[in-house]
């Protein structure tokens, strides 16, 4: 969207008169033209003399044939008028046509005059109003009532408030640091998906499309809520309701919107009770839909939110579908179909999963990529970081999120990590346990900051596993937390880069000069916290408060928080963005580490990829309780 002009009179005098001449010149053209148009057509109209009738409207072209006797001849069982008294009639008809059409053209022209005498400002505003009357008419036809659904018993969403003066002091820090970077949004980028904080503007990447749909706003919300900022939250709320549309010619990545969109919006649904949220999701979610007429029904990566079109991303493996991205709707899909009561969404998702359990699996590992078109692997390359990481943590919160009985997820996911820990996990030589990527039949020693998050999946996961391994996932989970945490204290500015080593010498440190960044995000402290509420191992809050002091110390700015691009440089460069996922995911894994368990206890509330709370629905008041994967 290019920057409007300055057509002030002070700056460009001339500027402003030749655009007004040139507007009524062209105007006058086009007037002109057509009432040219307009006489030339009427000249050439047929002769009536020529033709047995002229008549605008069709009444009495064709009657049914009753009677021959009365000067009509009979056509095929249909009459024709007969002619003795029409030509009058012809005469009368062309009187009146004329008439009509110079009327038309007097009003046509008095009309432009007085468009003529209004400014320029005042016809686009003529014209934006009636863009919106349009998009208002559109959207009453979309937006169907939905069906009433019992909310699921929802506990703890506004409690957690620490009795530690200490502790609540650095709660209340975290909440300040939120208020920072909500309230710069607010004033810089408002309206846009996510914030440069230092040249104060908005800023947008390809996942969102070319269209403002205000992607922090409602990645935001559900934060805002439980940190009690509910003024911040009710203009969030109004934002939504009058400008989030997804009737827009934007090309989305169906796996980000799903995420962050659909997620943000039922969680701030479930948390708050306002009905827009839940219609909104659902809107969005219709929109999603055509991303899945594929030949094996893997969605394409991205969808045009208007004409439904798909396509993958080109740098994926021949054209393939990642499988981080079709992997990680389920626990969004599950919840729209409780919420519509239309099994569509739910069917969607159950279709992938059967076709994934049908395929061979090289090692009993999940390739990154899979073909849509032939429903084939890709490249052979498994990760549990990007391209494969929340594809695992779905299936073990399909599981928790069905009440436990999901067990066809559950078995999915055990013997997933079985394999993982067979063929990725490895101890350094340092003595630090870390996950590799598989490329090709080979362990590459190289674990990314996004692969983190896996030491919270695994305590997650603990209890439930098989052959009571419950307290070696949770050791496992302290072990990569622990790998995590050094990736971070070895560094200048104590904040972990993107990407890190174990070769040689060299352990939790990043190599490259492309992987030293830190963009500001929440895996290693989603484990803190995940660890914490297992184990109430203080160090694991100690941990999380060294990160938060390091964050407010070096990316915080006075329009915001901004990533850096070394984190090994004692005076960084900043990237200038303030990611959507700072506000969902890092603040609120940092909220909840310094608040009680009370707060969203993890019994009842399972947190999709992006940090949002969706309540656990109990079978007593699911309509899927028909399905096999559920019983």
């Amino acid at each position: 969207r290019l920057p409007p002009l300055n057509l002030g009179t002070s700056s460009f005098p001339h500027h402003r008169a030749t655009l007004r001449l040139s507007e009524k010149f062209i105007l006058l053209l086009i007037l002109s033209a057509f009432i040219t148009l307009c006489f030339g057509a009427f000249f050439f109209l047929p002769d009536s003399s020529k033709h047995k009738r002229f008549d605008l409207g069709l009444e009495d072209v064709l009657i049914p044939h009753v009677d021959t006797s009365k000067g009509g001849k009979n056509l095929g069982g249909f009459l024709i008028h007969g002619q003795g008294h029409d030509e009058h009639r012809h005469r009368e008809e062309e009187e009146r046509l004329r008439n009509k059409i110079r009327a038309d053209h007097e009003k046509a022209l008095e009309e432009a005059k007085e468009k003529l005498k209004k400014s320029r400002d005042e016809i686009q505003a003529e014209i934006q109003t009636e863009k919106n009357k349009v998009v208002q008419e559109l959207k009453k036809k979309d937006s169907k009532p939905l069906p009433p659904v019992p909310l699921p018993n929802l506990i703890g969403i506004n409690s957690g408030e620490p009795a530690d003066p200490d502790i609540r002091e650095k709660r209340n820090k975290i909440k300040e640091m939120m208020k920072h970077a909500w309230d710069n949004y607010r004033q810089y980028g408002w309206g846009h998906n996510e914030l440069k904080p230092i040249a104060r503007k908005g800023h947008s990447t390809n996942i969102f499309g070319n269209s403002q749909m205000g992607a922090t706003i409602v990645d935001a919300l559900d934060t805002l809520y439980i940190m009690g900022l509910h003024d911040e939250f009710r203009e969030g709320q109004e934002w939504i309701d009058k400008n989030l549309d997804f009737s827009v010619n934007s090309e989305v990545s169906v796996f980000e919107v799903n995420i962050r969109f659909i997620g943000g919006l039922l969680a701030a649904y479930y948390l708050s009770g306002q009905e827009v949220f839940k219609i909104k999701a659902v809107q969005l979610a219709g929109k999603l839909l055509p991303a899945f007429n594929t030949p094996t029904g893997i969605p394409w990566a991205m969808v045009n939110l208007k004409s439904g079109v798909g396509r993958n991303w080109g740098w994926a493996s021949a054209g393939s579908s990642i499988l981080a991205e079709f992997g990680t709707l389920h626990m969004e899909f599950v919840h729209l179909s409780y919420l519509t009561g239309d099994p569509v969404y739910y069917n969607k998702v159950m279709h992938i999963r059967k076709l994934l359990q049908k395929m061979d699996r090289p090692n009993g590992l999940y390739p990154n990529y899979l073909n849509p078109r032939t429903g084939r692997w890709g490249q052979h390359h498994t990760s549990v970081g990007g391209l494969g990481d929340s594809f695992y943590e779905y299936l073990l919160k399909a599981w928790l999120m069905s009440d436990k009985m999901d067990t066809e997820a559950r078995k999915m996911y055990d013997d997933a990590i079985e394999a993982i820990e067979k063929h990725l996990i490895r101890k350094s030589n340092g003595g630090l346990t870390f996950i590799g990527e598989w490329k090709n039949g080979h362990l590459e020693r190289k674990m990314g900051h996004l692969t983190c998050f896996a030491g919270g999946m695994f305590a997650l996961g603990a209890d439930g596993s098989r052959d009571d391994k419950a307290g070696h996932y949770l050791q496992l989970g302290a072990e990569i937390a622990h790998t995590c945490h050094e990736s971070y204290d070895r560094t200048t500015l104590k904040l972990g880069p993107e990407a890190f080593k174990f070769d040689g010498g060299v352990e939790a440190v990043a190599v490259r000069q492309n992987e030293k960044y830190y963009i500001l995000r929440p895996e290693v402290i989603e484990t803190y916290w995940y660890m914490w509420r297992f184990t109430h191992d203080p160090k694991y809050r100690q941990w999380g408060w060294e990160a938060t002091q390091a964050i407010d110390k070096y990316c915080r700015v006075s329009g915001g928080f901004s990533g850096v691009k070394d984190v090994y440089s004692s005076s960084p460069t900043y990237d200038d963005v303030q990611q959507s996922f700072f506000l969902a995911e890092t603040l609120k894994y940092l909220y909840l580490l310094f608040s009680n368990d009370d707060l969203l206890p993890l019994d009842n509330w399972v947190f999709n990829t992006e940090a949002h709370p969706l309540p656990v629905l109990h079978l007593a008041n699911t309509t899927l309780s028909g399905n096999p994967a559920y019983r």
